[in-house]
């Protein structure tokens, strides 16, 4: 038996209901059951921070099983970025300990009028004062509630920082030290709600099938023979760093350039001596973590990571290429409870604009490449003091109270800051970060097939016809396929509490090694393409949601910059005097988004949407979800 809790904050009455079946049928868990929650409870009456918004913490199906990297935690919420739908994801060791407690979802509502945490032991909920934490960094109140040398028994916690307790819209949530469920402000809304932290202490483990044990064996031993994840097992995200940098996916400054020559001082190779051993979360065996240390200096410190996306947004968008620096970044982002993407291109967005002589701080430089710049503008954000209380926001609502066209310069979409990608390259990325329906979001399809080459999975997954175009990374046409098919298996996994390092970034696994779990569990047939079917139904959901926000193709829409700016590509060979790489005199590529409108046209009527980004009557109705047709606007319903 697993269950839902309420919880309100306002009036502390606390209701645990068995979680209907159908419930799970229809959405698994995880991502898709705080969809549905968020969708029923949350309407667009609700401002984010107001106490009426929801915070759901979602474990799923797989998650805390041996099922191999089934270590996912979910959060859903409205979020301060769009002012729409938000979550955030996870990883480590905190939902396993939730779903050891009982627990499919924790829904929290109202705003306590003191300082609280939740406490979870088992199966019951109680809320206690946190005034001694708050004000307190992350690290503080994993060491306050766990202890210094924490065993197992004490549980897991997720808490926020000074950031959170702000209001700060670049917000996450840390879990487990150093993991971040950072994407779309859930920091800000569980401060908003004056709840520091949740501790989660469970006894209990689940009792599994035997044929649920058998399809998880085949699964493990299927990841572990991949060659494909080797790279992972070795460098973690971090591999990525030199064929990005190569391809002109490695964006600087703030997108002006699409390479940097120093990339050889911020590979893989260049973390790998900070290294002091790799780690994994919870039932997983490719274990791309990474603990690091700078020993001494300034920016001595230990920490888990750091990851490519982290790497990048404090590194190249910001110009700096001191590693030491870039860790250090890092640490002051769990610390403060920071969203790593969003701070890095919120600081490199600051940097522009300093640049065009729109933006000023009397004690920092602003300067790219400034470290001192990047490590002052964090704690000016996290505190909400200078200019810091600007950026705070945000690049979108920053650029709205700067003013004087500092929008242009603001990597948005929906209020969500870009990943790391780069658009006029990384074209299905592009496509996905414009159609996320949380906003700018490399997770929520991550097509990257044709940048990796893979040639087997896209065989395996689209008529041989498309194929050839559709594998080349120059080529717009199909890359709108790319992305509805991602933007499902995507879903699938966020539903199932699963790694994405497993699924759609490797293709180790397809839908249809998953459906034997599920089958296992549910003690019924299940096939990829009713999971597939089920990925489909969340995406529609959370579209429907922003539709109902009032959000259609205008808010799908990228900055000009990857529309109207051709970015040029160059070859780099080392120099063997300095070590960094030279660059060619001239570039041989060049890469923009030639027809971003016809991309559009064709996912929408793939998905079965009108032209305005709106779900069709027939389309809800095929995927079981009749009952929202009311939602839509009155044309579409004709």
């Amino acid at each position: 038996m697993s269950n839902i809790a309420k919880i309100d904050l306002t009036t502390s009455v606390i209701e645990i209901k068995e979680t209907p079946p159908e419930l799970l049928k229809q959405f698994l868990g995880g991502r898709g059951l705080g969809a549905k929650l968020l969708f029923d409870h949350v309407g667009p009456e609700v401002e984010p921070l107001a106490p009426e918004n929801f915070l759901i913490f979602s474990s799923a199906p797989l998650a805390g099983t041996p099922w191999p990297t089934s270590a996912r935690l979910h959060v859903t919420f409205k979020s301060p970025a769009s002012g729409a739908y938000g979550y955030a994801n996870s990883g480590g060791f905190f939902v396993a300990e939730l779903r050891h407690a009982g627990f499919d979802a924790v829904m929290i509502t109202g705003r306590a009028s003191q300082p609280v945490l939740l406490k979870i032991t088992d199966g019951e909920i109680t809320i206690e004062p946190a005034a001694r934490l708050w004000g307190q960094t992350t690290g503080y109140v994993h060491e306050a509630l766990l202890g210094s040398q924490p065993q197992p028994s004490a549980g897991r916690v997720a808490c926020i920082g000074p950031a959170g307790e702000n209001l700060v819209t670049l917000a996450a949530i840390i879990n487990d030290h150093n993991r971040a469920a950072a994407r779309g402000g859930p920091g800000a809304v569980m401060g908003s709600k004056n709840l520091k932290a949740i501790h989660v202490k469970a006894t209990q483990r689940p009792v599994l099938p035997a044929d649920y044990r058998a399809a998880t064996k085949t699964v493990v031993q299927k990841l572990k023979a991949d060659p494909h994840l080797d790279g992972l097992r070795q460098f973690g995200t971090l591999v990525l760093m030199d064929s990005k940098n190569a391809g002109g996916d490695q964006p600087a400054k703030n997108h002006q350039l699409v390479q940097v020559p120093y990339i050889n001082r911020i590979n893989a190779a260049a973390f790998d001596k900070y290294v002091l051993e790799h780690k994994g979360c919870y039932a997983c065996p490719i274990k791309c973590g990474r603990k690091s240390e700078v020993a001494g200096g300034e920016y001595a410190v230990k920490l888990g990571g750091p990851e490519y996306e982290t790497t990048n947004a404090l590194g190249p968008m910001c110009d700096v290429s001191d590693p030491e620096a870039i860790i250090y970044a890092n640490h002051l982002c769990n610390e403060y409870g920071l969203d790593t993407i969003s701070a890095g291109v919120t600081i490199a967005f600051a940097m522009e604009l300093h640049e065009k002589g729109l933006l000023a701080d009397p004690d920092l430089s602003l300067e790219w490449g400034d470290a001192a710049s990047v490590i002052g503008l964090l704690k000016k954000m996290a505190y909400r003091t200078g200019v810091g209380d600007v950026l705070a926001n945000g690049t979108r609502r920053a650029a709205e109270l700067i003013g004087q066209n500092a929008g242009q310069y603001a990597m948005q979409v929906k209020g969500l800051e870009l990943p790391r990608q780069e658009p006029r390259f990384a074209k299905g990325f592009g496509l996905g970060h414009a159609t996320s329906n949380r906003g700018a979001d490399h997770l929520y399809g991550m097509p990257a097939i044709d940048l990796a080459g893979n040639w087997d999975a896209a065989r395996q997954i689209f008529p041989p016809e498309i194929v050839p175009e559709l594998m080349n990374p120059a080529n717009e046409k199909y890359k709108p396929d790319m992305v509805v098919y991602g933007e499902h298996f995507c879903a699938i996994t966020d539903a199932l509490g699963i790694c994405k390092f497993s699924t759609v970034e490797e293709y180790s696994l397809f839908p249809a090694d998953l459906a034997p779990g599920i089958a296992a569990l549910w003690a019924e047939p299940v096939t990829g393409q009713d999971l597939l079917t089920i990925g489909e139904r969340i995406v529609n959901l959370e579209r429907l949601y922003n539709v109902r926000q009032g959000f259609s193709r205008a808010d799908d829409q990228l900055p000009r910059r990857f529309t109207e700016e051709r970015a040029p590509l160059y070859e780099f060979i080392p120099d063997s005097a300095t070590g960094d790489m030279q660059r060619s005199a001239e570039p041989f590529r060049f890469g923009l988004l030639e027809n971003f409108g016809a991309m559009l046209d064709r996912y929408y009527d793939l998905r079965g949407w009108s032209r305005q980004g709106i779900p069709q009557p027939g389309t809800l109705e095929r995927l079981g979800l009749a009952e929202y047709v009311p939602h839509l606007p009155p044309e579409t319903t004709i």
